[in-house]
């Protein structure tokens, strides 16, 4: 990878000059002369500068995108031969959400890893974002996830649907909710738990010409008395409170287990559909199609497929 393009990364993904140069170990003055010196360059303007920070023009979306395309290649071109040299080739890479995990994914893992005892396995567990964010920087092969609504065509990901699910709310046993099918606006009466964090770098991974009205709605108006990145935590804070703990529905066995049950809803609610994203440039490996095909199989094992 060229220099200049690895410097411009460092500043996209950090939003600050000073504080990619010190992930760079260079000086500011040093970085600055070289980014515009990389406008020069590709001829247009590539930043926004402000007191809030760097943020990334459409020039430069376009840029980091492919940017991040080539380095992803480079690398993975030298982890492919690096595990060619240590007999590793059955390695994973993989990310999940929490669900996925807990109902398939921890077997499939321990299966996998019986039929290739020698393969190392990764799994990153976190939201969708976070998740899509690790595919694109090539630290992992592909995840499981919610459809991504709104994502911007440019990032250049497949994805495999799989089976549907809905949010449902849980609580502890004895709340209020509990008892009676409930509406709406019954439930939104009690603070909510989301086991995610908003991450403002995270915008660029959506479509511009709906980029105000997805941030808004996923970054600013989410309403929550608790959220984390641990459901664990998550779980713990709606035992001890009266907030409701949103979660996919599927996880309400292991939930009860735990001591949160779920509200019934009186109104149908909206299914979403999950399903594996993968680079679209890596469709057709026999590695990468062999891996949906086994996670495909372990979904359906405990998931309906879709109809």
């Amino acid at each position: 990878m060229d220099k200049l393009l690895l410097q411009f990364l460092a500043v996209a993904d950090t939003g600050s000059l000073s504080a990619a140069a010190t992930a760079l170990r260079i000086t500011q003055p040093t970085l600055t002369f070289n980014m515009r010196r990389l406008e020069e360059m590709v001829g247009a303007p590539l930043f926004q500068r402000s007191s809030r920070g760097m943020r990334l023009t459409r020039y430069g979306e376009t840029l980091y995108e492919n940017a991040r395309v080539m380095n992803r290649l480079y690398d993975n071109a030298i982890t492919a031969i690096a595990g060619q040299k240590r007999g590793t080739e059955r390695g994973l890479a993989i990310g999940t959400g929490y669900s996925w995990w807990t109902l398939f994914l921890r077997d499939f893992i321990i299966e996998y890893q019986n039929e290739f005892p020698a393969a190392p396995v990764q799994a990153s567990l976190g939201n969708q974002l976070r998740l899509m964010d690790q595919l694109l920087s090539g630290d992992i092969s592909l995840f499981l996830a919610h459809e991504i609504d709104g994502l911007s065509p440019n990032i250049g990901t497949d994805f495999v649907p799989l089976t549907r699910v809905y949010n449902a709310f849980f609580v502890r046993e004895g709340h209020p909710l509990l008892g009676a099918p409930r509406t709406r606006a019954e439930i939104d009466a009690y603070p909510f738990v989301i086991s995610s964090l908003a991450e403002s770098r995270h915008e660029r991974f959506f479509d511009p010409a709906r980029r105000r009205t997805r941030v808004e709605t996923i970054f600013d108006r989410a309403h929550y008395a608790f959220r984390s990145n641990s459901l664990a935590a998550c779980v713990d804070y709606a035992l001890s409170t009266d907030a409701a703990l949103q979660h996919t529905h599927v996880m309400r066995e292991n939930f009860a287990q735990r001591g949160l049950f779920e509200v019934e809803q009186s109104q149908e609610p909206r299914y979403a559909i999950t399903g594996i994203y993968v680079l679209r440039e890596r469709r057709g490996e026999d590695r990468i199609e062999d891996l949906i095909a086994r996670i495909t199989r372990a979904c359906y094992a405990v998931l309906p497929p879709l109809d």
